[in-house]
């Protein structure tokens, strides 16, 4: 019989025992996203949707624990997101990049992936461009494009032919203005007037005085999150766009529940496209806003913000799932490969080619619920949008 000599038998007992302590060491997930300024409510979703997944799942994968690290990057701050990725893969010694509210901050995060061959999970950002800076990157949120272009084909097909477009002046409103003015004129519609708005402005009486007096039958309308949304539709009931026969369309957010809740009975009759609301029916969907609830102890509902974190969460969990464990960033982006899975929001499907999300998106109108309420009824569905941006 074969023996195996005593010193390599001890190197190699030396050997296991190394290589499942490195297998028991938690995977370091470092999370950039907005706690603090104007943008905190973002960060809160985003985070109340990574501690929701981890109530539901627990905190342990293919034997390894899943230990999250955040940090604040206080707001659209590209440099501070630098800093930070830095710090959390060189000091932290993160396994995986994620979060990113802002597109400019992912766009910093991206080269520190690239270089330190780190995966890069981004929840919210939606820039196309975002996934092509580096083959580490994925994503669980969407594209700007990927949301307007099914609102401008809904719209044309439903009788819109003559839409002002109003959007705020920054990268995302610009995309939104371009896409839904390519989508909608392809198919025969007319833009015949559009207006860029400084990001900070909250007074849109004269801009809806204009648009009023242009007389399109729709408006098509791109804001950042939060007050102006609400400040935008209390100016369209007061100036009375909706009696003058004008349909409002957006896309995401505008079924969040801060905006209806403040905006109240302006949302009414309103026509929306993306790819989340917490009105979503199905039981994925009960099961993770009622889990949601007990994670935030009810202080507000999830908006699309969190349910992407919720399906990053996910998908890092079922990624390393099929690597056994391994983080490596190679291994860890060869492994999404085929990734499917249900949600929340329906199901997702990661591109093999681009390692962007695959998903529905939803056309929802907002109409007053039997409680009072004001909520988000899905209408019509577009199923397996890819981003149209990128090559397919």
């Amino acid at each position: 019989m074969y023996r195996i000599p005593f010193a390599l038998a001890g190197a190699l007992l030396s050997l296991s025992f190394h290589i499942h302590a490195a297998e028991a060491q938690p995977v370091r997930i470092g999370v950039i996203t907005s706690l603090s300024g104007v943008a905190a409510p973002s960060g809160e979703q985003m985070k109340a949707g990574i501690d929701t997944w981890l109530r539901m799942n627990g905190d342990t994968v293919a034997g390894r624990k899943l230990e999250v690290i955040y940090k604040d990057d206080t707001g659209a701050q590209a440099d501070v997101a630098k800093r930070l990725a830095t710090e959390l893969i060189s000091r932290d010694n993160v396994d995986i990049l994620a979060g990113f509210v802002f597109t400019p901050n992912a766009m910093s995060a991206a080269a520190v992936a690239d270089r330190a061959r780190k995966p890069m999970v981004v929840m919210n950002a939606a820039a196309s461009t975002i996934t092509t800076r580096s083959p580490y990157i994925t994503r669980t949120s969407y594209t700007i494009a990927q949301s307007v272009k099914p609102l401008a084909e809904w719209a044309y097909k439903t009788g819109s032919r003559r839409v002002f477009s109003i959007v705020a002046d920054y990268a995302p409103g610009h995309d939104a203005h371009t896409w839904f003015t390519s989508s909608f004129t392809a198919l025969g519609g007319t833009v015949i007037d559009s207006v860029k708005v400084p990001l900070t402005t909250i007074d849109f009486s004269a801009y809806l005085q204009r648009i009023k007096d242009a007389k399109p039958d729709a408006i098509h309308v791109f804001l950042p999150n939060g007050q102006p949304m609400v400040s935008f539709m209390k100016a369209y009931k007061e100036k009375g766009l909706d009696k003058a026969g004008i349909r409002f369309l957006g896309g995401e957010g505008w079924a969040d529940e801060d905006v209806l809740n403040a905006a109240g009975e302006a949302m009414s009759g309103i026509y929306t496209a993306g790819f989340y609301s917490s009105f979503r029916p199905g039981a994925d969907n009960a099961a993770f806003t009622a889990a949601f609830a007990k994670t935030v102890n009810g202080r507000f509902k999830p908006n699309f913000q969190a349910a992407s974190a919720y399906d990053g969460m996910a998908l890092i969990a079922a990624t390393l799932t099929r690597t056994r464990g391994n983080a490596d960033g190679a291994a860890f982006m060869a492994a999404l490969k085929g990734y499917k899975a249900a949600s929340p929001r329906g199901t997702v499907v990661i591109d093999d080619k681009t390692n962007d999300i695959v998903q529905t998106i939803y056309i929802r109108r907002i109409d007053k619920l039997a409680d009072g309420r004001y909520g988000a009824t899905e209408i019509d569905r577009y199923d397996g949008v890819r981003d149209p941006a990128k090559p397919n």
